[in-house]
């Protein structure tokens, strides 16, 4: 057999280039991107298939010290991650010092190989970038080092190679034809709420969410329902805005961009409930997909 297939996880802190990197490596924009942290809650996974292999990258939630009981679930994405690669990649911001040393302990006991990622290296000269490269020479046991631009595509064809050399042999784990592991709904959603988390200031955008009510596609057009819930009345009269001035933004934005994903017309409506602490409700955050179980 020389076809080659695995599990990719692409693990790093908040904004430091996840889910812009994905994007780029599947050729679709599967994770929404602002410079806001917690714009990833999800586990994505992005299929990208060629004859020869099939690459399952996972992009993960920020890693973060957890405030509310959604904050431990998208840390358990991220566990979970750590368990099934078949290859990392850790992604640091070239400058970045800090170190989440208890996730790099995690990886380097499961001798699983690493590729660390400097990204933003067009803030960088080749020297400045040697002295960084050194920095964190040895911080992975299994490791290498691979410096990259995910916003300008720099490398990204060379660290393709480089992935594909390091998977294990083995047949595709899925159909050659499917590019994700979500639905079109959890698309429409997070679409959304990347505008409100464009839109809306301060807490607003972190303690909303965004869930599709009805998706039905007809012959001409797609007819889309969907909820914005949020935590206080007060945050409730924000998104919707004077005369619902702010909501009509919201949906005429969204509305752009899911039809640019769906490929047809779409009519969307939003409607804005409130949930008080729904960040905290494991019942709810079931229901948002944060939990498992019933």
């Amino acid at each position: 057999m020389s076809h080659r297939a695995g599990f990719v996880s692409i693990v790093g802190k908040p904004n430091v280039g996840k889910s812009t990197l994905l994007n780029e490596l599947v050729g679709e924009k599967l994770s929404i991107i602002t410079s806001k942290a917690q714009t990833t809650r999800h586990r994505i996974m992005g299929i990208v298939n060629d004859e020869k292999y099939q690459i399952v990258y996972s992009d993960t939630p920020g890693i973060l010290s957890p405030s509310y009981k959604m904050h431990e679930s998208l840390m358990g994405f991220v566990e979970s991650s750590l368990k099934d690669a078949d290859l990392f990649l850790y992604i640091v911001e070239f400058g970045e010092r800090e170190r989440e040393n208890e996730v790099i302990e995690k990886i380097n006991k499961s001798g699983i190989p690493v590729i660390l990622l400097i990204n933003k290296i067009d803030r960088a000269n080749a020297e400045t970038l040697a002295e960084y490269q050194k920095e964190w020479e040895g911080i992975f046991e299994n490791g290498e080092i691979f410096p990259i631009s995910a916003l300008y595509g720099f490398d990204l064809e060379g660290l393709n190679k480089k992935i594909v050399e390091k998977l294990p042999l083995s047949p595709p784990y899925f159909d050659k034809d499917e590019l994700t592991d979500k639905s079109m709904r959890f698309f429409v959603s997070e679409i959304i709420r990347e505008k409100i988390l464009l839109n809306y200031q301060k807490e607003i955008p972190y303690a909303v969410e965004v869930a599709v009510d009805q998706y039905k596609e007809e012959e001409d057009i797609i007819r889309i329902f969907a909820y914005i819930f949020t935590e206080k009345e007060s945050q409730k009269n924000i998104i919707i805005g004077n005369k619902g001035s702010s909501i009509k933004k919201v949906g005429i934005e969204s509305r752009k961009d899911i039809e640019a994903f769906v490929e047809k017309k779409v009519f969307l409506e939003l409607r804005v409930k409130v949930i008080p602490n729904w960040r905290n409700n494991p019942h709810v955050l079931r229901r948002f997909g944060y939990l498992e179980g019933k």
